[in-house]
C-alpha cells in the first residue's frame, strides 16, 4: 500500500546511522497498525508510520521488528504477544479495541507481568467510552479517552518537561503542527517527557511509565500527521521511547535521527 512513499522518505531524509554490537542480542519489537479508518489522506497513517518506525529502530538499535496488522478479529495476537519483548500500538482508538476482545486484554496483561515493554501512539490510546480508560491507564500510562477528552490542530511550542530521562538524550525545544491530545488521563507515576503549548498551557503530550510489574511504557499523543514523520525530534521521540521500553541503551547524544 503505497509503500514508495516511504520508501522516499527515507532516500530523502535518511540519517546516519550509529555502529552497533553485531554480537548485541537483538530485542524483539511488535509495530502493531490498523487499515484507514476514515480519516483524510496522509492523516492516522498507521502502517506506513510503523514501516518509517521500523527502518528507524533497526537502522540505530539492536531491535529486530516485525510489522503486524491488527484488524479485528486479530486471532492470532495472543501468540505474537508471547514472542516479543516490546509492543508499539498505533491503530484505532485503541484503549477500545484492547478491551472489546477478553482473550485480547488478559494476554495484555499476561505479557505486561513479565516486563514487556508498551508504548502507543496517538489514538492507539483512544476511547471514545470512558469505561476503557482505566484499563488501559494500568498498562500504558495514559489515555485519551472518554467525553471529556480534548484535542486540537496547533503549530507550537514543544518543549522537554524538565528533569533528566535517557528518552530525552539529544533532545531541545521545538515546534510543530500536530493534533495533539491533552487533558490526558494518566496513571499516577508517569513522568512527563515534553509538553505541548496550548490556548496558553503547557500540557504533558508524552510520558515514560515505570510500571508497578517492573515493566516500562511510552507514549506520546502527536503523530496525527504523517509529515511529522519527516521531523528528526519525532523519530528520535518515538525510538528513543520504545529502546527505553525494551531496556535498549541510549547513548547521551541520543541516535542519530537527522
Amino acid at each position: 500500500m503505497c509503500g514508495w512513499r516511504w520508501l522516499t522518505f527515507l532516500f530523502i531524509f535518511g540519517f546516519s546511522a550509529l555502529p552497533l554490537d553485531a554480537q548485541a542480542t537483538k530485542k524483539r519489537v511488535l509495530l502493531l497498525w490498523h487499515s484507514p479508518d476514515g480519516h483524510p489522506k496522509d492523516t492516522h497513517e498507521y502502517q506506513l508510520g510503523q514501516k518509517i518506525l521500523k527502518a528507524t529502530l533497526e537502522k540505530h538499535a539492536p531491535i529486530e521488528a516485525t510489522l503486524a496488522c491488527a484488524d479485528d478479529p486479530w486471532r492470532e495476537g495472543p501468540d505474537l504477544l508471547a514472542k516479543t519483548d516490546g509492543i508499539v500500538l498505533f491503530v484505532s482508538e485503541g484503549a477500545k479495541w484492547l478491551n472489546a476482545n477478553d482473550a485480547r486484554l488478559a494476554a495484555f496483561k499476561a505479557n505486561a507481568k513479565r516486563g514487556i515493554g508498551l508504548s502507543v501512539l496517538h489514538w492507539g490510546m483512544g476511547t471514545k467510552d470512558a469505561k476503557n480508560i482505566k484499563p488501559f491507564v494500568d498498562l500504558f500510562g495514559g489515555c485519551h479517552g472518554g467525553p471529556d477528552r480534548k484535542y486540537a490542530v496547533v503549530s507550537t511550542d514543544v518543549k522537554i518537561a524538565g528533569g533528566k530521562h535517557p528518552i530525552l538524550n539529544g533532545l531541545a525545544d521545538f515546534k510543530a503542527r500536530d493534533e495533539f491530545y491533552y487533558t490526558l488521563k494518566l496513571a499516577k507515576k508517569v513522568t512527563p517527557l515534553v509538553t505541548a503549548d496550548i490556548d496558553g498551557t503547557s500540557h504533558p503530550v508524552a510520558w515514560a511509565y515505570e510500571r508497578d510489574d517492573g515493566g516500562r511504557s511510552f507514549g506520546f499523543s502527536g503523530l496525527h500527521f504523517h509529515e511529522n514523520w519527516q521531523l528528526p525530534e519525532y523519530r528520535r521521540l518515538v525510538a528513543q521511547g520504545v529502546m527505553w521500553t525494551v531496556n535498549v541503551p541510549i547513548s547521551k547524544a541520543g541516535i542519530g535521527a537527522r
